[in-house]
């Protein structure tokens, strides 16, 4: 019988692995609905950034609610939003601006739902196991994603919808069924109370402290490298390492490497937290080499021409990135115990950042460069180290607000 932590860990992981499939699906079934459809280029796109409309929205207001309304009430309103808007695309797609706001809905629906388990997190799990809860969340995430792009191809696609639509449904009555919430007159009780319950803060207060903004530039950071190898991957291996087709699979394997990763970072740091490591020693040793080792091995990937090496660099970069899921990921429990699903939700919405002006800075980078792909990963490497020193430098594992 699972305890009540394993329980939360594997149920909240469970939503991101769903979080993580919906959101690739449109990608893959972009490419037969615009046969159906006779979409131009302009329409697809919008089809596709409209996610981020949404995403970027909602991050703040699902911290704020799951505080205010009880993270079990808040996740299952996020999971039902984003699978009723997948669930429902084939019946929205002879419209173009109907299913361009059932993207903007998913982004809503999904952007509700990270900040609200880190909310959950920092209530529910104890600091010595905090470590591995991020690493089997991010894990799932990258799972998610990775089973998706594998299955999808082999569906039609109105099926790609519906079938992942519907796993939102079975994960929200699973999760009302199996989840129960500790509520005290105004708020969820902590599994370790923290020690200062400050519940009224000033919004400035959220980004006036040193530690709090080593943790949004470190998240930032990672995302950056990470965008890139998420849009660019296929495109690199093709133009410039002479993949074809059939080696695009290999674009898995970082995924894998991440997952894989993610989970083992996860015991190793409460290990050491175990054997009488500072929390903040393992934050700031888990995040130096989420930041340092991708950095380094991302410019490594840059400098080989050997498709299958440079498939080991880059997973070994997206690996020890997962290690940031016990470092900075992990350290907002800490530093806002009161105000997780808040702080998560103000670095989140920084770090999708990167996930916009990555696409046209690369191509323009790229072209200016007359096809040399270096500078771009020159300056993911560059944004690593400078997240790596900076979080170094200010971070705390003492409560801030």
């Amino acid at each position: 019988m699972l305890s009540k932590t394993s329980k939360t860990i594997a149920l909240c992981s469970l939503a991101n692995f769903i979080n993580s499939a919906d959101r690739v699906i449109m990608p893959i079934a972009i490419v037969p609905m615009t046969d159906k459809f006779k979409w131009d280029l302009h329409g697809q796109g919008w089809v596709l950034s409209s996610f981020a409309v949404g995403y970027m929205s909602s991050q703040v207001v699902g911290g704020s609610a799951a505080k205010k309304y009880g993270g079990k009430t808040i996740l299952v309103v996020s999971v039902l939003l984003w699978s009723m808007s997948t669930f429902m695309v084939p019946f929205f797609a002879h419209s173009i601006y109907a299913l361009i706001l059932s993207r903007v809905i998913l982004g809503l629906g999904e952007g509700l739902g990270l900040p609200t388990i880190f909310h959950i997190f920092a209530h529910a799990i104890p600091c010595e196991e905090r470590s591995r809860a991020f690493g089997y969340l991010v894990a799932c995430g990258s799972i998610g994603g990775t089973i998706a792009a594998v299955v999808c191809p082999h569906l039609t696609w109105p099926w790609m919808f519906y079938l992942f639509g519907f796993l939102g449904f079975i994960w929200a009555f699973i999760w009302l069924l199996l989840y129960k919430e500790a509520r005290g007159s105004a708020d969820e009780e902590f599994v370790e109370p923290p020690k200062v319950n400050n519940t009224n803060v000033r919004w400035m207060e959220f980004i006036c402290h040193w530690p709090m903004w080593s943790i949004y530039i470190a998240h930032f950071s990672m995302n950056w490298s990470n965008y890139i190898i998420m849009q660019w991957l296929p495109t690199y291996m093709t133009r410039n390492l002479g993949a074809n087709q059939s080696h695009i699979m290999f674009t898995a394997v970082p995924y894998i490497m991440n997952s894989l990763v993610g989970v083992a970072a996860g015991h190793f740091a409460d290990a050491l937290i175990a054997h009488k490591w500072t929390v903040l020693s393992v934050r700031r040793l888990m995040t130096s080499i989420g930041l340092l080792g991708p950095g380094l091995f991302i410019l490594f990937f840059s400098a080989v021409n050997n498709l299958p090496l440079a498939v080991f660099f880059v997973s070994i970069s997206l690996g020890l990135s997962a290690c940031n899921s016990s470092g900075h990921l992990s350290n907002h429990a800490e530093v806002a115990p009161n105000h997780a699903g808040i702080t998560f939700a103000i670095s989140n919405t920084l770090a999708t950042i990167p996930g916009i002006t990555c696409g046209p800075l690369t191509a323009e980078l790229v072209t200016q460069s007359h096809g040399r792909w270096f500078p771009v990963f020159i300056i993911a490497a560059g944004v690593n180290f400078v997240g790596a020193i900076i979080y170094l430098s200010q971070s705390a594992a003492s409560q801030v607000l």
